[in-house]
């Protein structure tokens, strides 16, 4: 690196990703695997099996993650299958992660097999040599776990996931201020951040194809067309992405995330019903993602007019961090265990029974059968996509429209906060 690539750095920030993870974990267990084409799936008896994952040799088939074990094994019949170690991901996971806070404190997990790093106040031992600090994180994760990750290293957190995805398997990327044009702006635009397939679709409409069309658009025109998603694109086709990494720990787990609301008036209607729950369920579906966490089962709390309160819950068939499944579970609740027509004081949900998202059966550890798996993955993206809005803008800046269509939480005509309101 020249000296005024080293001067002209600001922000060094590192996006590590470890190369099929899970197939790679698989192979440090039984190194002959490395040597045929390996997937790890569901159970194989069961045509419906899901390829979680697959090994370098299996890709050459042009097997896909999500496909069946039935289709796959059409491609490859010789395709040896391996069953998820769920345990064994966690570990290999807090190993990687535990080499990269010996660089920096700043390490936020972004999935299990993905890490944010900021690097900034450590280069001074690389002498300011980025490059040379990613590849040392990544010669030690191979020699001392024994699996490969890709490194994208550039200012920002957008750019440096992108460069973690331009070069794979083992390598490393540098978008820095010098080359970040050639690299990001010939790229797909459905590979930047926050454009999922159905806004693809809609740039598409205004002939938008590339990262670099974004970046050339108006951020009015942008704005008019996608709204406020619109802007937060044009930001982060044009590098402006400002984001912090997040400190190590911070998004762990807790045992329970909950919230409960005591409203402006009880609520009788199934309509006020839905509505209280939709307000609750929304933050509680948040803070899960946020966390990084599923939930699998579902408690709920409701309290008379007499302060009398009970609580129920149920397992859920597969772990969710979605608002709407967290409502319609506890209105299946509620409908079987509090007599219709009583008021309710207070209303609370909490999501217990976590689990990291990608260990969770429905993410990226197995997927629902259709049609719930595309309504599920549908419905995951696009409060992802709303998290990435309100973590740039506020969180009000997108709200549910029955936030401002009920008086629960009106005083006067105008909105404000529930009296009560309990997060754990």
């Amino acid at each position: 690196m020249d000296d005024n690539t080293k001067t002209s750095w600001q922000r060094t920030i590192l996006h590590c990703d470890c190369n099929a993870f899970f197939a790679s974990v698989e192979e440090t267990f039984s190194p002959e695997l490395k040597l045929v084409p390996m997937a790890i799936a569901g159970d194989e008896e069961n045509r419906h099996g899901i390829i979680l994952a697959k090994n370098e040799l299996a890709k050459k088939y042009r097997i896909q993650t999500a496909e069946t074990v039935w289709s796959a094994k059409r491609k490859c019949p010789d395709l040896v299958l391996r069953p998820p170690r769920r345990q064994a991901y966690g570990e290999f996971c807090k190993r990687v992660n535990a080499i990269y806070e010996e660089y920096t404190d700043r390490v936020e997990r972004f999935g299990m097999d993905e890490s944010f790093l900021d690097l900034t106040g450590s280069l001074r031992r690389f002498e300011g040599d980025a490059d040379r600090a990613a590849n040392e994180l990544r010669e030690r994760v191979k020699t001392e776990i024994g699996i490969t990750i890709s490194v994208g290293v550039s200012w920002n957190k957008v750019f440096a996931k992108l460069g973690s995805d331009y070069q794979k398997p083992d390598a490393v990327t540098l978008i820095n201020r010098d080359n970040w044009r050639e690299i990001v702006w010939p790229l797909p635009a459905s590979d930047l951040f926050l454009v999922g397939r159905k806004t693809a679709e809609k740039l598409q409409g205004y002939n938008i194809r590339t990262i670099g069309d974004i970046a050339y658009t108006s951020r009015a025109s942008l704005a008019q067309w996608l709204g406020r998603l619109g802007e937060q694109l044009y930001i982060n086709a044009n590098g402006l992405d400002e984001s912090p990494v997040a400190l190590a720990g911070e998004d762990e787990a807790a045992k329970s995330i909950g919230n409960s609301m005591t409203f402006r008036r009880d609520l009788v209607t199934d309509s006020d019903i839905h509505t209280g729950l939709v307000m609750i369920a929304d933050s509680v579906a948040a803070r899960l993602r946020r966390s990084g966490v599923k939930c699998r089962t579902v408690q709920i709390t409701m309290k008379d007019t007499s302060l009398k309160s009970i609580t129920r819950q149920t397992t859920l068939a597969a772990p969710t961090f979605v608002s709407s499944e967290l409502v319609s579970v506890a209105t299946g609740l509620i409908a079987k265990h509090w007599q219709r027509g009583k008021p309710i004081r207070m209303l609370g949900i909490t999501g217990e029974n976590l689990i990291p998202a990608d260990e969770a059966e429905g993410g990226q550890m197995s997927f629902f059968d259709e049609p719930d798996e595309v309504r599920n993955e549908r419905a995951e993206k696009l409060e992802l996509a709303i998290d990435g809005i309100r973590g740039k803008f506020g969180k009000h800046a997108l709200q549910r429209a029955v936030m401002f269509e009920n008086d629960l939480l009106m005083v006067d005509g105008r909105n404000v906060k529930s009296c009560e309101r309990t997060e754990k």
